[in-house]
């Protein structure tokens, strides 16, 4: 599977994909598969931490194995567990294959990751996961190896590409920290969303690009109970490019809110203190952007 011989090669292979990167995100990432160490990435949700496992996968041409965190999981839904229907027929059947071995051994995620050499493991939104689950996954990032009782020790032939994601619902641990290699994804610039935009939809006006991220910048400096993430950008762009628009207006913007803001306290508030005016905003601060040159590229 191909590695990346420089910063800038794998800024084009992920370019290639439609994920555009900075310098400092490029670097780390970079780093991260030099030094085959794990990439802890942190940020407000919808600014793209999933989606760089995703583009890194495909760049690499390498098969991505996702473990969804969540409240309660333990080692048996991250790691393996065992075809129990499968035990139980050949239990009745009277086979002679042993009931705990490889054949009805269920691989789950982890174990899938130490089984594909060279594959992308994304272990998303850890902060879900409680303290006992985050102990289990250090001692596993350590070695890339586990002890099965009834099959003996399993390990990687290739570790793993691993990328951990975090919304920072809680502080992870330091010990952690410390195997990782770390980076912040903040919301990016207007330059840098439009780029994205254009990127993702190109099919869409540039007109109507500039002015919906513009809107979605302004959004972001208040205090709303959740901002709009670049996924929601992205719907808000295609739901007026679907409607026939090719720049917004106030009334379709209000037809169509609920595309970029998820609670009913946000769209009230951005509803009351004036649409228009935000639309109007949108437009002129679009003005301003193309007139100094357009999107540009993502530097």
């Amino acid at each position: 599977m191909p590695g990346f011989d420089s910063i800038e090669q794998l800024r084009d292979a992920f370019t290639r994909q439609r994920y555009l990167m900075d310098e400092g995100l490029a670097t780390v990432v970079f780093l991260a598969q030099r030094l085959r160490k794990p990439l802890l990435v942190e940020g407000e949700p919808g600014v793209g931490k999933t989606e760089l496992a995703k583009a890194l996968a495909t760049a690499k041409n390498a098969p991505l194995i996702r473990l969804q965190c969540y409240e309660g999981i333990d080692v048996h839904h991250a790691l393996y567990d065992w075809d129990y229907p499968r035990q139980l027929l050949q239990l009745r059947a009277g086979g002679s294959a042993p009931l705990y071995s490889e054949e009805f051994l269920v691989r789950r995620p982890l174990l899938e990751a130490l089984a594909h050499p060279g594959a992308v493991l994304l272990i998303d939104e850890l902060d879900r996961a409680d303290d006992e689950f985050e102990a289990f996954l250090l001692e596993f990032l350590s070695d890339f190896q586990v002890t099965i009782p009834e099959v003996g020790v399993i390990r990687a032939e290739q570790p793993p590409a691993v990328v951990i994601t975090s919304n920072r619902t809680r502080d992870l641990h330091e010990a952690l920290k410390r195997r990782c290699l770390y980076h912040w994804i903040d919301h990016p610039d207007l330059r840098r969303e439009v780029a994205i935009a254009r990127a993702r939809l190109p099919g869409v006006s540039e007109r109507l690009a500039h002015q919906v991220c513009a809107f979605v910048q302004d959004l972001r400096w208040l205090d709303l109970y959740r901002s709009p993430g670049v996924g929601e950008t992205l719907d808000w762009v295609e739901a007026f490019h679907t409607l026939g628009r090719e720049e917004i207006d106030a009334a379709t913007a209000d037809r169509t809110l609920g595309t970029l803001l998820k609670e009913r306290d946000d769209l009230e508030r951005i509803r009351g203190d004036g649409l228009e005016a935000l639309v109007d905003r949108a437009g002129e601060r679009a003005t301003e952007l193309r007139q100094e040159g357009g999107a540009g590229g993502a530097a």
